[in-house]
Parts: C-alpha cells; structure tokens; sequence
C-alpha cells in the first residue's frame, strides 16, 4: 500500500523550463483530478489540525482549493486572503518581497477574531514570503497563527526560516 506522500509523488508532474528557463516546476493540479487521492490528502491536513484550529485562512488562489475543504471537515469558518484589490473593504494588507519586485496581500480584518488559533494554508511553500506575510496580516488582526500547512515543501528554498518565528508547527506533506 503506497503513503500519501507516493501518491502525491507518483501524482505531480515536472515541467521543466516553465515559468522560465532553468525551472523544474512542480505541478499540483493533477491531484484534483483524483478524487480519492485528494480526499486522502484534505484529512491528513484535517487530522494535523483536529483540536488546534479556531478559523482556517487560504492564500489566493491555489491555497482556497483545499483550505475551504479542511476548514469545513474542521467545522470552523474559511478565510479568504486574497491579493491587493480583490476584496470589499474593510481590508488591511500587508506587502512583501518577491525575487522581481513585491506584491501586497490582503484579509477583511472583521473576520479573524482576538486571540483566535489560525491554520494558514497554501499548496506550496517555497521562499515563504506570501505565508509570511499573511502571518504578520493574522497578527496584525489579533490572531494566533497556529500552524502552517502546504502539498509540498521546496526545502532546497528554505522558507521554514521565515515562518518558525509565528509557530513551529509548519505541516508539508511532500518535500523536495
């Protein structure tokens, strides 16, 4: 019987020179077309979380395709943090480097409660500015950021660094 983490493996598809010249990209969206497969992985997230988590927050966009499914499964409500613009007010954001440039994030602050225990989630965690930055909106609400969790870890990027200072707890279920 193959792990979660074969099956991911076994799943994911390298294009290699995409975006650019020189980049292996690691292609999650194969996962959705396996139901089972993607069930399996929402409850290992669910399991990770079970008894920790008060509001679960999905980064725009590919961090909203399995984070609605754990905040569900955990009956506990679904936060949207979306780029700069995409949401109604009342927002605050919090901008962020990017290797070209920065981008800006942003959270309806109403949403995520004083002292509330926040699952951020996002399918891949690479130099970790986004889940960074949408730490430091979590806190800026009032939040706890309780844990972090993504499909795969690009270790070789080391973007655990910037998240340990929010929580240890930093939940990868495939790494490369």
């Amino acid at each position: 019987m193959s792990t979660i983490q074969e099956k991911i493996n076994n799943t994911i598809v390298d294009v290699v020179d995409f975006p650019k010249k020189g980049i292996i990209y690691k292609d999650i969206t194969p996962l959705f077309l396996n139901p089972e497969l993607s069930e399996e992985i929402v409850n290992e997230f669910v399991e990770k979380a079970k008894g920790k988590i008060d509001i679960v927050c999905g980064i725009e966009s590919r961090g909203f395709l399995y984070g609605i499914q754990i905040a569900q499964k955990l009956n506990v409500p679904f936060v949207l943090v979306r780029k700069a613009g995409k949401l109604p007010p009342p927002t605050i954001n919090q901008s962020y480097d990017l290797e070209y440039g920065q981008a800006t994030i942003e959270v309806n602050p109403n949403y995520i409660k004083k002292d509330a225990r926040v699952l951020i989630h996002d399918d891949i965690l690479a130099t970790g500015g986004t889940a960074e930055a949408c730490a430091e909106l979590i806190e800026k609400c009032g939040g706890k950021v309780e844990q972090f969790s993504f499909i795969m870890d690009l270790t070789f990027l080391n973007g655990k660094d910037k998240l340990i200072k929010h929580t240890n707890d930093i939940v990868s279920l495939v790494e490369f």
